[in-house]
């Protein structure tokens, strides 16, 4: 409403100066520029989403959904208290907004368009894969005057043939694989639209998996695997790096000491890396400080789901449990905000292969996703790592330890390792014995407060369709 209220006032403004040829003059701002470069708009996408995705959406919520990390007493999101996570519903829809106008602003062009519809196709399906149902196709009509969008299908967002984010991501790789136009403001992958042509095909590997259990061909899953346009290696990894220096540390550096020692190992992950005696536990978590000052460093964990009684009644030491890694507190850069990584893809070409989805060889697959998460820590594979009865594939336990692997490689990535367990069950993530949700693993936000008061009749519409506005109405491609 404000914009519009500017639009008008400067109309008004305008008018007035058709009447004296100085008054354009006299009320130059020369401190104030007339446009805004379409720069400055992908700039602000990029890192606003990157902080998202890789802090306050990763590590701050999805660490304890997907049993990374357990709350030794405040953070109710890990006994399944959801929420509506409205910020963040609001966060994506400001971000589609500033794409929109980076399209209209002059000095924008076809690859300016292509990476905004990469962007725009990643925040989508944050919101459908987080609230099911949402507005899509009359999302970012506000400035247009239509203040109450329907709410589309999670199947047409995802499938629709001209508007679908499956659809819309292949034209924006294609326009990037051939366009001469050049962009600034491209803080991921410094202007290079051969790597935002390689991003947008891996997200729609990832997105095709993801709707796998309602496809019937997987024709695109093969030639994107045949195409050689998919991310190559870790160099093509979806990252902006933290730097050294305030504002651009890493969030959790800044942050209380109080909300880093909330975050701590679980017992799931505790028991997965001792199984598979994986040295990335040395990167990404702490020794206790109990075992420390003993002089026999060790690893403990702690079972999500527990409120503080709990943890006081079992006499649980909390200095004999371990801390996130050096690199989420420590060092300033020590992390990058993960969009998307090489292994990733990987182990989803590992899947579809095992599933029988395309031809290839599941082993090529597996140990490259393996290797690439390895080196992406710095962290050499040990000797005899990937023969380890616990890592081998046998023929028998394939996809429960190619999705474990992913599972793993996916800490601190947004919600995307949430999405993976929604979809395969692997691994089994148990509540915990304090959990608020009778047992239940969720499976969705709440839609915000703002929609049931503002854009109620759609809300009512979508939250009927999707079996009621609670956090265990499963989306259309997760239903069995």
């Amino acid at each position: 409403m404000n914009k519009l209220y500017i639009l008008g006032l400067t109309s008004f403004v305008l008018f007035l100066g058709s009447c004296t040829d100085e008054f354009d003059e006299l009320n130059e701002n020369p401190n104030s520029p007339e446009a805004v470069d379409p720069q400055f708009l992908l700039a602000n996408v990029i890192s606003v989403e990157a902080d998202q995705n890789a802090f306050y959406q990763g590590f701050r919520l999805a660490n304890y959904i997907q049993q990374f990390a357990a709350s030794v007493e405040f953070e109710r999101i890990d006994r399944y208290e959801m929420g509506t996570n409205s910020e963040y519903w609001n966060t994506i829809f400001q971000l589609l907004s500033d794409i929109k106008s980076m399209r209209e602003l002059q000095g924008s062009n076809e690859a300016y368009n292509a990476v905004g519809d990469v962007m725009q196709s990643f925040l989508f399906s944050q919101l459908t894969d987080m609230w099911g149902d949402v507005p899509y196709t009359e999302a970012v009509n506000a400035l247009d005057g239509q203040f109450t969008p329907a709410y589309d299908t999670q199947e047409s967002i995802y499938t629709d043939p001209d508007t679908g984010i499956l659809a819309v991501l292949e034209r924006a790789a294609a326009t990037l694989e051939n366009s001469n136009a050049t962009i600034n403001g491209d803080v991921l992958f410094n202007g290079n639209l051969n790597k935002w042509m390689r991003f947008a095909n891996s997200l729609r590997l990832r997105y095709l998996m993801r709707i796998s259990k309602r496809l019937t061909d997987y024709s695109e899953i093969q030639a994107l695997a045949l195409s050689g346009k998919l991310m190559q290696s870790n160099e093509d990894n979806a990252v902006l790096p933290y730097l050294t220096s305030a504002p651009n540390q890493y969030p959790m550096t800044l942050s209380s000491l109080g909300l880093y020692q909330e975050h701590r190992m679980t017992t799931t992950v505790d028991s997965v890396l001792t199984l598979w005696n994986d040295p990335r536990a040395n990167i990404l978590y702490k020794p206790t400080q109990v075992s420390v000052n003993s002089g026999t460093p060790e690893f403990k964990g702690l079972m999500n789901g527990q409120d503080r009684e709990t943890i006081a009644e079992k006499g649980i030491d909390l200095n004999d449990v371990s801390l996130f890694g050096a690199i989420f507190r420590d060092v300033p850069d020590g992390v990058d905000a993960q969009f998307m990584q090489y292994s990733e893809v990987q182990f989803a070409l590992a899947e579809a292969t095992e599933r029988g989805y395309i031809t290839g060889s599941v082993q090529s697959y597996y140990e490259a996703g393996v290797r690439a998460s390895f080196e992406y820590y710095g962290v050499d594979v040990p000797a005899g790592y990937l023969v380890q009865e616990a890592i081998a594939l046998n023929g028998t336990d394939n996809l429960n330890k190619i999705l474990t692997q992913k599972w793993f490689s996916l800490i601190s990535n947004g919600h995307e390792a949430w999405f993976n367990v929604r979809r395969t069950g692997i691994p089994s993530l148990k509540p915990g014995p304090d959990n608020l949700n009778d047992d239940k693993y969720p499976v969705r936000y709440l839609y915000p407060e703002s929609e049931q008061a503002t854009n109620s009749s759609n809300y009512k519409i979508a939250a009927e369709r999707i079996g009621g506005d609670n956090i265990n109405s499963k989306g259309w491609w997760e239903k069995e």
